[in-house]
């Protein structure tokens, strides 16, 4: 067996660490001077190689600058298209989408013209950020991917289009209802009212539609006992029928103990009002 020193060990890996470092200078070089050239197809057949290479970095560079002249070009559906997927797999999610859209708007006749608008869509959602931020991109998300839809109702894309919708549509169910709840922790509970009864219209078949119909009796409660007295019997009724509306629709509610109490005191304060009226 061979034994080697800590010094030979030491020369060896500098040896290596320096031929990485003369191939990563060569390669550079390499690409500073395909950078340079003045022959759009030296560019070309570089940024399809880098491309292949999943070098995504310098094929958009060689691909950017070439695009002004290879459109309109056999080349240029190929390097429109690639740049595309160059800015979505650099993450650029949003520069990709409108690449995508460039693509099919411009080449509609391309065999490739379906999976551009598939991926224009799919950009932006993968664009759009967690249910507890502004959900802007995933509105366009999702009406940009039922459009595709409805434009490819065959699609091979299909089914990741529809779990594209469908996600979206749970990010939009959960952000309206952590909102409405909101309204409910800050005190603003007229506010809360609203939003849960806007939820409720927007999202009729969510699986927060229990939660949000007991929060509803909580916040109109609250938002009685806070009320000046000529408001407070309305209030208070109203609070009742948002408890039976609660018990007719889930009539087996793990939240009707706690809603029960708030309808015996809205109960018994509606009873006192009415004395003191009469």
């Amino acid at each position: 067996m061979r034994h080697f020193s800590n010094g030979t060990l030491q020369i060896n890996r500098l040896a290596i660490l320096g031929l990485i470092l003369i191939m990563i200078t060569s390669a550079c070089s390499n690409f500073r001077k395909i950078e340079k050239s003045e022959d759009w197809r030296v560019k070309y057949e570089a940024g399809l190689n880098y491309f292949a290479k999943k070098d995504y970095y310098r094929s958009s560079i060689l691909f950017e600058q070439i695009l002004p002249i290879v459109r309109g070009l056999p080349e240029g559906e190929k390097v429109e298209f690639n740049l595309a997927y160059c800015q979505y797999y650099e993450r650029l999610y949003l520069l990709a989408s409108d690449q995508f859209k460039t693509f099919y708007e411009t080449y509609g006749r391309s065999s490739f013209a379906e999976e551009a608008n598939f991926m224009y869509a799919y950009s932006l959602y993968v664009s759009s950020p967690d249910h507890n931020k502004d959900q802007s991109s995933s509105i366009e998300a999702m009406n940009a991917m039922q459009n595709f839809l409805n434009r490819y109702p065959g699609s091979q894309y299909m089914s990741q289009a529809v779990d594209v919708i469908t996600t979206s549509q749970q990010k939009l169910e959960q952000k309206g209802f952590e909102n409405a709840r909101q309204y409910l922790k800050l005190r603003m509970y007229g506010a809360a009212v609203e939003s849960l009864d806007n939820f409720k219209q927007n999202f009729p078949d969510s699986k927060y539609l229990e939660q949000a119909a007991y929060l509803k009796v909580e916040a109109e409660y609250l938002l009685a006992n806070q009320s000046i007295p000529s408001k407070q019997l309305e209030r208070y009724n109203a609070t009742l029928e948002y408890y039976k509306e609660l018990v007719d629709n889930f009539p087996n509610s793990s939240y009707l103990k706690d809603a029960e109490r708030y309808y015996s005191e809205s109960l018994s304060k509606v009873n006192k009002l009415k004395k003191y009226k009469s």
